[in-house]
């Protein structure tokens, strides 16, 4: 049984710039990681080409989970003739804009790349991922980027790595619907990599999701104490950026109990890097 990790992501910022012909929104954005990670999993079967994906502790099928996908998407590109069980622990909240779902995606085309010995390189699973999702890419490449287009254009970036503070408000915000909302923001104007700067940017969905949801505007207000907030992704999870860890912990011990909030730490590489051999 092998495990790895998928690490969850903040989007320091997110614009929307325009919206294609097909609908598809162009969008800015820094994506960063973070030490929050999801845990999968893996036990190659010989005896078998059937793809099981399971939840860790009690083993409960997990139907059309993304990353059983991604391992049929490699499966069928690759011809491999082997099955997988994976079961996969969840730490990452569902439908909070930390990119759980596409993690375990890239998590799961590196590893079986490498476990199935398929042998395809980096940009080939790159392409991979852009089938099942436009934040899988960025996970498969492992390092922190600026991103444009549809979420297809990667460009990595050195940020600091701070401490951050997570506050997940316990309440999903659904994708689809967040981009449909009549009031979002489609029309900011286009930056370059060198002009960004937070204090210069925004998260377009962040007062769509305020006004949606009262315990996400409540999580705000609290977080608002300590430190600057921001909404991550279509939300609902937001963040605020720490000097060290023992203040981003001191501020965990007033959290209302209708949250989840996290300590965790900026990282620029995905930890999931080092197991693939890449620089």
């Amino acid at each position: 049984m092998h495990t790895w990790p998928a690490p969850a992501k903040l989007n320091l910022f997110l614009h929307i710039i325009g919206q294609r012909e097909d609908g598809y929104h162009l969008l800015q954005s820094v994506i960063q990681f973070i030490d929050l990670c999801d845990l999968l999993q893996f036990r190659v079967r010989a005896d078998t080409s059937s793809i099981q994906c399971e939840n860790w502790r009690d083993n409960s099928p997990r139907r059309d989970d993304l990353a059983a996908r991604a391992a049929r998407s490699l499966q069928k590109t690759c011809a491999v003739k082997q099955g997988v069980d994976i079961k996969l622990q969840k730490v990452i909240p569902v439908g909070a804009g930390l990119g759980g779902g596409s993690s375990n995606a890239a998590t799961t085309l590196l590893a079986l790349n490498r476990l199935w010995g398929c042998g395809l390189q980096q940009n080939e699973l790159t392409r991979l991922g852009e089938r099942l999702g436009a934040d899988v890419p960025v996970f498969v490449r492992g390092a922190a980027s600026w991103i444009e287009g549809v979420g297809e254009q990667l460009y990595a970036v050195t940020l600091p790595q701070p401490w951050y503070v997570v506050v997940y408000p316990k309440v999903r915000l659904h994708t689809g619907q967040m981009y449909a909302h009549p009031d979002l923001t489609r029309n900011c104007a286009a930056i370059r990599i060198r002009d960004f700067t937070p204090q210069g940017t925004r998260n377009v969905f962040e007062p769509i999701a305020r006004r949606l949801q009262p315990k996400v505007e409540r999580a705000f207000q609290w977080l608002g104490q300590y430190s600057f907030p921001r909404l991550t992704g279509s939300g609902s999870a937001l963040f605020a950026t720490f000097d060290t860890c023992q203040r981003a912990r001191d501020a965990l011990t007033s959290c209302p109990q209708e949250f989840i909030a996290y300590a965790v730490k900026g990282l620029n590489q995905s930890p999931v890097r080092s197991l693939c051999g890449y620089n």
